[in-house]
């Protein structure tokens, strides 16, 4: 009678899909069944992933055999030790609880192909005196989020073609092709506009299709895999015809996703647009498409959570980058004077939280004032004209202002300095003065006196008149 009864591993998802990823936390347990009193000697659980690829191939009379191997990690721990001699476990069940944290270098996804696989599993091996050793595993559904340059493929695509036709017809046609982003989960459609002027004596049909292409490499030979997606015809364009058509293509929900960070193993697809004429070469649009890992999440603003700091949250006792902070995260007073709160100082012993203000009883700053006081700068030309202007009649200019009386200096008075009589002319002829008063024009008979008019301006009445 066997002394082990059932020996397994079991470990708890994260996630409805049951997928891990870069950095993630594996918890389990190693169950063990003795259907009697045991000596056991050690037993360990291991967590590795690898990658694989074998396939042959015939040169004359001689098969060749091309292989490669990768290993991205293995970790072990150990729940029974070795150096700890034999130990005797009684009948019945046994737990053992593990936990393992993935590296968080960016690794690929699990894959099973034709000529190669990627597998994540963990292992259990129980090690007995005179006794073949038990083992169990486990395999584990990795998932890859690492996307080099994220926000480029989720931009739009844009391609055209234009051909000109053969001896069967005459004329050209063109086609220009949008497609809405680059990368798609499994279950997301590919939306498709093609504009196609068909200036030619031939009916074509539009066709789209996404296709897979897998590759295999070891010892500088490949083996290629390619398969159809979805594939979608739609009606003829007529010639001498111009049409604008939208077309939908399902990722089916079951779809490998893409593999772009294996050395011996790639997983990639294309978008295929093209016309399909008759008795001619087909013009036609690819594009590249990349197929996410399922429940993958992504932020339009700041992109996929697990690149960054300013994506999920994080752990990390820095703060965050500028770019997470906006645009003036050292601007004084975050939250008075009527701005809204930009950034708030990490919590730490020493330094208590900094809570934003309330709203600002002074009215909104401009953008670069950054005292309390308003010290306002023209930034654009008044459209009633400058105060300073002196073509306005119509400006007034307010003195600046003055300082409290606690603070005002009094002037010193200057002592008043008179011109002399002959050179003294009123500034404001609307009065004479008294000193041109006392004067006798009539007695000075050696000169001529002065004009009337320089020192008392006529009215307008008597202006007409003299003219």
């Amino acid at each position: 009678m066997p002394s082990v009864s059932s020996f397994s591993i079991a470990y708890e998802t994260l996630n409805p899909s049951g997928t891990f990823s870069e950095g993630d936390i594996i918890t389990g347990n190693v169950n063990l069944v003795l259907a009697k009193e045991t000596k056991v000697q050690s037993l360990f659980i291991k967590a590795k992933g690898d990658a694989d690829v074998r396939w042959t191939r015939k040169h004359g009379d001689r098969t060749h055999t091309y292989s490669a191997h990768r290993r991205y990690f293995k970790v072990k721990q150990f729940l029974i030790p070795e150096d700890s001699g034999e130990v005797v476990l009684p009948q019945g069940a046994h737990v053992y609880k593990f936990n393992f944290k993935l590296p968080p270098e960016g690794m690929p996804s699990s894959f099973r192909g034709v000529h190669g696989k990627i597998v994540y599993k963990l292992e259990a091996k129980l090690s007995r005196s005179w006794r073949m050793d038990s083992s169990a595993e486990n395999e584990i559904n990795f998932v890859s989020k690492t996307f080099p340059n994220f926000h480029s493929i989720m931009s739009q695509q844009v391609g055209s073609t234009n051909k000109e036709m053969g001896i069967f017809s005459k004329g050209h046609v063109n086609m220009d092709v949008i497609v809405n982003k680059m990368a798609y989960a499994p279950g997301e459609a590919v939306m498709i506009t093609a504009n196609i002027n068909n200036s030619s004596s031939s009916e074509m049909t539009p066709k789209f299709k996404i296709k897979q292409d897998i590759v295999y490499r070891a010892s500088g030979d490949t083996k290629h895999e390619s398969n159809t997606v979805v594939k979608v015809a739609k009606n003829s364009v007529k010639p001498r015809t111009q049409e604008s058509m939208n077309c939908s293509l399902q990722i089916p929900s079951d779809q490998i996703p893409t593999i772009h960070n294996c050395e011996i193993i790639s997983v990639e697809y294309q978008l295929k647009v093209y016309l399909d004429i008759s008795f001619s070469f087909d013009p036609e649009v690819v594009f590249p498409v990349v197929v996410l890992p399922p429940g993958f999440q992504y932020d339009g603003a700041m992109g996929p959570h697990p690149f960054g700091p300013t994506g999920g949250p994080s752990a990390s006792d820095f703060p965050p980058p500028a770019s997470a902070m906006g645009p003036y995260p050292s601007l004084p007073h975050s939250g008075s004077y009527g701005y809204p709160g930009l950034a708030t100082s990490p919590v730490k012993p020493n330094n208590p939280p900094m809570y934003p203000g309330p709203p600002g009883v002074y009215p909104p700053q401009p953008a670069h004032m950054t005292g309390p006081y308003t010290n306002p700068v023209p930034l654009m030309p008044s459209p009633y004209g400058s105060p300073f202007s002196s073509s306005s009649s119509n400006s007034v200019l307010h003195p600046p202002p003055t300082a409290p009386e606690l603070y005002r200096s009094p002037a010193p008075s200057a002592p008043q300095v008179q011109p002399p009589p002959s050179t003294q002319f009123p500034s404001a002829p609307n009065y004479p003065s008294s000193l041109m008063m006392k004067t006798d024009f009539l007695s000075q008979s050696d000169e001529s006196p002065p004009a009337y008019s320089l020192l008392f301006p006529p009215p307008p009445a008597e202006r007409s008149d003299a003219k």
